[in-house]
């Protein structure tokens, strides 16, 4: 039984899920810590916090994007993300080495977390990076609009800046582009999905299921309320119905019973949710926000598979929803090879288990030379017996 400690982005709910996925997996054979915050917190403390869990949530502070009137703010949330890396990032550093020489790690994973890759380079323990974001680094974007190349260049020196060096790289997303130029080493896999949505049996029960951002605005909803079928809304908690628009809490197995139910998906442009929705073949509407580059990222992607396609969050408008919806026949050629060939876990996995042998053997290694280098017959600290 290796011991591993797991850090991850607390913004959303994407990384979340993707690190509960990976989570499920491990701790049947191995001893399991994770470090977050804000969204992510709640979301692994609710699903393995308890009597007789193997794992150990703890919080830690992280960075989380900022919004001024509903909308995302670039420059607020860049400066947030410097104050975080000049008052909070290297305490926390500090913190987390003296709780790794405790734990006694083997290994390290993140999901775009900045403090755990560096305090696991100060304790040679060997780290994989598994996220999303490292496509901004590795994978060849030109596919995109000039403008969205330009926003990947300027994001990436942030990726560099979260893990700068990890003995594996791998990116988990439902597109897969050609990789970059000196970038060969990264493992390509798809969404990590949980074994819920693997096993649910896709269906078409005549609805909509939706899965928002807390800063959503109202005229989002108002495009939904009106588009001829009843809409499943989860995100944005419990309320009032607003036409054909009914709000529903956090419930995962519900989420996913919807999710599989549904006729079709209008959501944020999140990888996550793109691609569960991708493996239980179901078509796409996607709502980036104007400033949030990933999600377009995400949008032009969807819609260049022909798996769905995309307006701007701030833009929608009911008759959009109802061409969509409409016209939503036309996705299922491009849908119909991925449902059910989406998931990346068993490929992630696979870099682990690697990853914990190489370094197995590398101390097997040491300490046979140890051994040898310890014997009487070799040590100089060993008394000499003369004749």
């Amino acid at each position: 039984m290796a011991k591993i400690v797991i850090s991850v982005c607390g913004e959303g709910r994407g990384h979340a899920t993707r690190i509960a996925t990976l989570v499920e997996h491990l701790i049947n054979d191995h001893e399991v810590l994770v470090y977050t915050s804000a969204d992510a917190l709640s979301f692994l403390r609710t699903r393995f916090t308890g009597e007789g869990s193997q794992v150990d949530v703890r919080e830690i502070p992280g960075i989380v994007f900022e919004y001024t009137g509903g909308r995302l703010d670039v420059m607020r949330s860049i400066a947030a993300g410097l104050d975080y890396q000049a008052r909070q990032l290297g305490p926390l550093v500090d913190r987390l080495i003296r709780e790794l020489e405790v734990f006694q790690a083997d290994l390290a994973i993140t999901d775009f977390e900045p403090a755990l890759p560096r305090a696991a380079s100060r304790e040679g323990i060997p780290l994989v990076s598994v996220d999303h974001q490292h496509f901004l680094l590795a994978y060849d974007l030109d596919a995109l609009p000039w403008s969205l190349q330009w926003n990947a260049w300027f994001m990436s020196h942030a990726v560099w800046l979260y893990v700068a060096e990890a003995a594996d790289t791998v990116v988990s997303a439902f597109f897969r582009p050609p990789l970059r130029r000196g970038w060969e080493h990264v493992v390509q896999v798809g969404p990590l999905l949980r074994d819920a949505i693997t096993r649910a049996v896709p269906r078409d029960e005549g609805f909509m299921v939706s899965y928002l951002r807390r800063h959503t605005p109202f005229s989002a909803i108002e495009a939904l309320a009106d588009c001829g079928i009843p809409v499943k809304v989860y995100g944005l908690g419990g309320r009032d119905h607003v036409g054909n628009v009914s709000f529903h809490t956090i419930n995962e197995q519900r989420f996913i019973d919807d999710l599989a139910g549904c006729t079709a998906v209008v959501a944020a442009a999140g990888n996550q949710l793109i691609g569960e929705a991708l493996h239980l073949g179901k078509p796409m509407l996607v709502l980036p926000e104007r400033a949030h580059a990933e999600q377009m990222m995400n949008s032009h992607f969807l819609a260049g598979m022909g798996c769905g396609e995309f307006a701007l969050l701030e833009e929608i408008t009911c008759d959009q929803v109802r061409a969509f919806l409409d016209n939503r026949s036309r996705f299922q050629p491009a849908l119909a090879p991925l449902a059910g060939h989406m998931d990346g876990t068993p490929d992630v996995l696979r870099v682990i288990r690697q990853r914990l042998a190489c370094t197995a053997a590398g101390q097997s290694a040491v300490a046979v030379s140890q051994d040898a280098a310890g014997s009487p017959a070799a040590s100089p600290a060993s008394p000499v017996r003369g004749d």
